[in-house]
C-alpha cells in the first residue's frame, strides 16, 4: 500500500512532463507560425487571433516559439543525460566491480571532472568550440558523467557481494553477464532518479547558456534566448518575458517533483517497490 501511494505521486508530475515532452514532439504537426519568421509590422502586439500569445521583438509567434523551444531545451537535456547515464554506468559498473588500474581511473578520472566548476566548464568548452545545441550536448553530457558514475559506483559496491550476486557467480556466470542481467536491474533505482535530476539540470543550464548567447544560435528557438531578447523590451511588453520564464520554471518544478516521487517510489526503506 505504501509503495502504491508513493507511485501515486507520479501521476501529477509525470503527466505534465509527458505533457511537455508530447507537445514538443508534435510541434511540427501543430498549426502555428514558423517560430523563426519575422513580422516587424506585428512586433510587441499582445495576444490575438492566430497568435494565442502574441508576437515578439520581430514580430515571430510566441507560442510556436515556445512550443519549438520546448522541443530544442528537452532534446538538448535528454541527449546529454542519456548520454552521460550510458557512459557513466559503465564507468561505475567497471570501478564498482572490477579491481586494478581499470577501476582506479575509471572512479579518478571522474574526480578530476568534479574539480573544475560546471558552468565555467561549460564556458571554456562552448567558447572554444563554439556555440551550438551539438556542443551543449557534448559539455552537458562531460558536466553529468560524474555524478552517473559515481552513483553506479558506490550502488556496485553495496551489493557486489550480496547472496543472489554471490549464487550467480557460483553458477558460473560471467562477469559480464553478471553486471548486465544481476547487478544492474537491481541499481536502476538510483540511477533512474539521477536520470531525472540531469534532465531537469540540464534544462536549467542549456537555458542559462542560451541566455548568455553561448547555447544555442539564434534565429533557433530557445527558451534561454526568448528571455534574452524579452528583457530589452519588458517594458513595452511585460508578457514576453511571463510566457518563457512559466514555461521553464513549470517544467522544471514538475521534473523536481518527479524526482521526488520517484525516490520515494524506488527507495526500499520507504516502503516503494
Amino acid at each position: 500500500m505504501s509503495g502504491n501511494r508513493h507511485f501515486k505521486r507520479l501521476w501529477l508530475p509525470g503527466g505534465f512532463v509527458a505533457l511537455i515532452a508530447l507537445a514538443a514532439l508534435c510541434a511540427p504537426l501543430f498549426p502555428l507560425p514558423d517560430p523563426i519568421r519575422q513580422d516587424v509590422a506585428n512586433r510587441l502586439v499582445g495576444p490575438m487571433a492566430g497568435s494565442w500569445l502574441g508576437r515578439d521583438e520581430f514580430g515571430r509567434d510566441v507560442l510556436s516559439r515556445l512550443l519549438w523551444g520546448a522541443r530544442t531545451s528537452l532534446s538538448v537535456a535528454f541527449a546529454s543525460a542519456l548520454t552521460a547515464g550510458a557512459i557513466g554506468v559503465l564507468l561505475g559498473l567497471i570501478g564498482g566491480w572490477g579491481k586494478g588500474a581499470a577501476a582506479f581511473l575509471s572512479v579518478r578520472s571522474m574526480d578530476v571532472v568534479l574539480c573544475f566548476p560546471p558552468v565555467l566548464l561549460a564556458l571554456l568548452v562552448v567558447t572554444l568550440l563554439g556555440p551550438g545545441a551539438a556542443t551543449l550536448i557534448l559539455v552537458l553530457s562531460v558536466l553529468y558523467l560524474p555524478g552517473f558514475a559515481r552513483v553506479t559506483h558506490a550502488e556496485v559496491r553495496a551489493v557486489k557481494h550480496r547472496d543472489y550476486v554471490e549464487a550467480t557467480r557460483a553458477l558460473g556466470a560471467r562477469p559480464a553477464y553478471l553486471l548486465l542481467r544481476t547487478v544492474l536491474p537491481n541499481i536502476a533505482g538510483p540511477i533512474l532518479v539521477q536520470l531525472s535530476l540531469a534532465v531537469a539540470a540540464a534544462v536549467v543550464l542549456e537555458s542559462g547558456l542560451s541566455f548568455l548567447g553561448l547555447g544555442v544560435v539564434p534565429p533557433a528557438p530557445s527558451w534561454g534566448l526568448m528571455i534574452r531578447g524579452a528583457r530589452a523590451t519588458m517594458e513595452q511588453a511585460p508578457l514576453l518575458l511571463v510566457w518563457p520564464c512559466a514555461a521553464l520554471t513549470l517544467t522544471i518544478l514538475a521534473m523536481n517533483l518527479l524526482c521526488d516521487g520517484l525516490r520515494d517510489a524506488l527507495d526500499p526503506r520507504t516502503g516503494g517497490r
